[in-house]
């Protein structure tokens, strides 16, 4: 059996045409398969790597942990070093009233655990989040997500979640004294909504707008933070972070209120502090923005792109179908461009490159993007 059929029969699936791309080695901005072929990475894994593939801050801090040790205990009991490192790094660049960090595995575990914390510290079983957004894939995350068609197969959820629309300034009147929290992605969200406020920065966090954290743009600063993605410089990991008052009721009432084997694993917390460290400290964001002005308006004019939505290196293009969508991405990852499309809007499709882009690269990405929306057409 090759190994296509094997990955397509043995490795559980998550759609019917996945890219097949097999991956040898990542460097920089790069992917390059086993016969050698390289693919510009302008997706960075969906957000995650940032700083780009095997940054070497994010390899060397890996290797020096490595020679201390794995896991030594479940999260919460034993001081480790890669895990002060982290919370370090974090209480460096955020607000003091973001102060105190509890690590996990993932973004969606993040988002599971701040459902969980909204209701404890206030006592209140209602989650309002909005339409149309997305907070993962686990049974509580997919249940405060707005996405009607990724949800239907998997009812009933969590009960108590309300939705409200985007730019409605009449819906806040539903946010009321049973509201436990409020969850919004925070490139979307709108400066007059009040607390309790949870931000969910795991794809739009770590430097992606063009600041370190989205909510950098509003001013609002929100009880609680969740964070995943780039903040393991493409290691796994995801973030609660909030003041210690707040997580502080993690601790009784009752004991081992939210508890995970593997959260702030050491490996992955070394990883995590170098890449804070990185994009607070070495990344250029003028560039980033002037970059990102330079990759938008080559693409938006061309025939075929009827709109774009850009914040930093975030990028979406509306065409006129789903399928002129699909010819893009597939043009472009036959002609060694990774491009990718969204979840909840088929006549768009996105943009995020590494942060560490050079502009030769941007350069060969638009050449190329520009080739494949020409030929859809």
């Amino acid at each position: 059996m090759n190994e296509v059929n094997f990955f397509l029969e043995h490795l559980g699936q998550t759609n019917e045409n996945p890219f097949l791309i097999s991956v040898e080695r990542a460097e920089g901005s790069y992917i390059y398969d086993k016969n050698g072929k390289p693919y510009l990475d302008m997706i960075s894994g969906v957000a995650v790597n940032n700083v780009g593939h095997r940054h070497p801050k994010i390899i060397s801090a890996i290797q020096k942990q490595l020679d201390k040790h794995l896991h030594v205990m479940v999260y919460g009991e034993f001081i480790q070093d890669a895990q002060l490192n982290l919370a370090n790094a974090l209480k460096e660049v955020l607000p003091l009233e973001l102060s105190c960090v509890y690590a996990v595995n993932s973004g969606t575990e993040a988002n599971e655990a701040a459902i969980k914390l909204a209701k404890r510290y206030t006592g209140r079983t209602e989650i309002v989040s909005f339409r149309g957004s997305y907070h993962g894939s686990t049974n509580g995350s997919l249940s405060i997500s707005g996405n009607e068609t990724k949800k239907m197969a998997y009812r009933p959820l969590l009960p108590d979640v309300r939705f409200l629309h985007w730019n409605d300034e009449t819906e806040l009147v539903k946010i009321t004294e049973k509201s436990a929290g409020v969850i919004i992605e925070t490139i979307q969200g709108d400066a007059g909504v009040r607390i309790p406020i949870i931000f969910d920065e795991i794809q739009c966090g770590m430097g992606r707008t063009g600041k370190l954290f989205a909510f950098e743009h509003y001013d609002i600063i929100p009880d609680v933070l969740t964070l995943g993605k780039a903040l393991g410089g493409g290691m796994p990991i995801g973030a609660l972070v909030s003041s210690h008052e707040i997580l502080q009721v993690f601790t009784n009432n009752p004991m081992l209120g939210h508890i995970t084997t593997f959260g702030g694993h050491p490996l992955v917390a070394a990883a995590a502090s170098a890449a804070v460290n990185v994009l607070s400290h070495d990344i250029n964001y003028t560039e980033v923005e002037r970059l990102g002005k330079k990759l938008e308006s080559s693409i938006c004019s061309l025939p075929g792109i009827k709109a774009s939505r850009r914040i930093g290196y975030m990028f979406a293009f509306d065409m006129e179908s789903a399928e002129q969508v699909e010819k893009v991405v597939t043009n472009c990852l036959a002609n060694g461009v990774i491009t990718f499309w969204f979840l909840s809007h088929p006549y768009s499709f996105r943009l995020s490159p590494p942060l560490t882009i050079s502009e030769l690269e941007i350069d060969q990405a638009i050449n190329v993007i520009s080739q494949a929306i020409i030929e859809a057409i």
